[in-house]
């Protein structure tokens, strides 16, 4: 029997390729954009448009599914700009609820900077923080401790040190007033300062011992190999990850000893699991290491990416992965920023997801597909890194989502899951038929050889429309962290509503 979503969904959208599309409704449109969105620009939406479609549709959710998508974005999906966004919007509609949720999705310096800046920028409707929500920011200052303040103060347009003067907090404690001074450039009783923030200033003006302070403090200073492979042995695990490249202009490669100790840390997986790793991240910083970067490093990568994997499900049944590798996917996955976009294209992250589910269903055939199917044979015991990027060298091409599901038909297969992970912009391949996408024409001949199959639909752009509506076999289920693949594992492991990704976002406890 046909899903009554299935009966009266039709296909009359149209998606930023010009394609027939199904419109999500403002919720699952707003979870979509906050679980994707970068506000840089895509191959088909400038950022203005993002955030104008970010914005007309958090006008139009209830503030409480505001508040969850925001604490989903930022605890779950960990996106920054779509979160804090959110929560300025919510400084302007429910400004009791942003209080429920502040300190979840203002979870460090950088995003309370990045919330202020929004706030003030007037996209919200308004240009000053207003006495609530400047309580927050107090409230938020003020339960500090002044070291974590000052570790946190790198980053600047707002500063810290900004965000103190237009919040005006009043200090607890002495050492607080200095640090807020400090922070502020004010002359204060240094012997109030934390332990290192003087022997910082003490390093600054004297030299000598190198204090344990985060390496952005220091790089504008003149420093050695010695001193900079004092910072690498003391980076965090993810602060090695991602300077990999700086370290090796400064030498602290040249030393076979440290690059053996460094590389033991990154792939060391208490240290990887504890960093909350996910797939993406690793990829990014191989895909952006310097070819002089020593082998061991690169090696300690691939084994790092197999630790962050593990998270992927082994599903039940025949197992169907389509990466889309058409041209729009040459885009990068967090669009276009001038001077700091990333490596990492869209068919990069769909070759990733794509090999870690192989990884973990050895079993699984791969469908890459544009216009047709292309023929390509992945080795599931080759690395998932290896395999992501055999993957991501067949891009090119129009799109047309449907083009796996009609091979699956022409060959009478019905798998019991097929997972699609593409940017939704289908455009090639017809008229739709009887008021579907010939996505859904071709998914529903499928399901008529199996009733159980599940279609999911993994989306890593952020834009509004899909190629296949929700409903009991259909997920739709967007952005490109590991969350995902828990959100996959339970739909494909239970019977789910028609809207189980957006279950799980109304699900967060405010």
């Amino acid at each position: 029997m046909v899903s009554s979503v299935f009966k009266n969904a039709r296909a009359r959208a149209r998606n930023e390729a010009g394609g027939v599309a199904y419109a999500r409704s403002a919720e699952a449109a707003l979870a979509q954009l906050v679980v994707t969105g970068c506000f840089n620009d895509t191959f088909y939406a400038s950022a203005e448009t993002q955030l104008d479609e970010v914005l007309d549709l958090a006008r139009r959710v209830e503030p409480r599914f505001l508040a969850q998508a925001a604490v989903y974005g930022r605890e779950t999906a960990r996106m920054k700009d779509a979160p804090a966004l959110l929560a300025a919007v919510l400084a302007t509609r429910d400004v009791a609820l942003l209080g429920e949720v502040f300190d979840r999705v203002v979870d460090d310096a950088r995003m309370l900077r990045g919330w202020v800046q929004i706030v003030r920028s007037g996209v919200t409707g308004r240009r000053s923080l207003g006495s609530a929500p400047k309580r927050l920011a107090q409230d938020w200052l003020t339960a500090r401790k002044p070291e974590q303040l000052f570790r946190q103060s790198v980053g600047s347009s707002p500063s810290l040190g900004d965000v103190i003067k237009l919040a005006r907090p009043r200090p607890t404690s002495d050492t607080q007033r200095a640090m807020f001074g400090y922070l502020i450039d004010k002359d204060v009783d240094r012997e109030q300062l934390p332990d290192v923030v003087r022997a910082y200033e003490r390093f600054r003006r004297e030299g000598g011992e190198m204090p344990d302070v985060p390496f952005g403090m220091l790089t504008c200073l003149e420093l050695g190999p010695a001193e900079w492979t004092l910072i690498a042995e003391r980076a965090t695990w993810t602060q090695l990850r991602m300077n990999l490249n700086t370290f090796l202009r400064q030498g602290v490669f040249e030393d076979k000893a440290v690059v053996k100790r460094l590389a033991a840390r990154l792939r060391d997986p208490v240290r990887v699991r504890g960093a909350r790793a996910y797939p993406y991240q690793l990829l990014a910083a191989y895909m952006a290491a310097s070819s002089e970067l020593p082998r061991a490093l690169r090696k300690a990568l691939h084994d790092a990416m197999e630790v962050a994997v593990e998270n992927v499900p082994a599903l039940a049944g025949e197992v169907v992965v389509c990466p889309d590798v058409s041209g729009s996917m040459s885009s990068p996955v967090t669009g276009f920023r001038r001077g700091a976009t990333s490596k990492v294209r869209c068919v990069d992250v769909a070759g990733l997801m794509t090999a870690a589910v192989l990884r973990r269903n050895p079993d699984a055939e791969v469908l890459a597909f544009d216009t047709e199917v292309r023929d390509l044979r992945l080795e599931p015991r080759d690395t998932v890194m290896t395999n992501a990027q055999r993957l991501s060298e067949a891009w090119g091409g129009g799109t047309d989502c449907s083009a796996p599901l009609r091979d699956l038909n022409r060959r009478g297969q019905a798998p019991d899951v097929v997972i699609m992970v593409s940017d939704n912009e289908s455009w090639v391949g017809g008229s739709p038929r009887g008021g579907d996408t010939n996505v859904m024409h071709e998914w529903r001949r499928l399901r008529g050889r199996n009733r159980a199959a599940k279609l999911v639909c993994i989306d890593i752009q952020p834009y509004t429309t899909t190629q296949a509506p929700s409903g009991n076999d259909v997920l739709n289920v967007g952005g490109f962290s590991d969350a995902v693949f828990d959100v996959v594992a339970r739909f494909t492991a239970a019977s789910a509503s028609a809207d189980h990704w957006l279950d799980l976002v109304r699900e967060v406890e405010i």
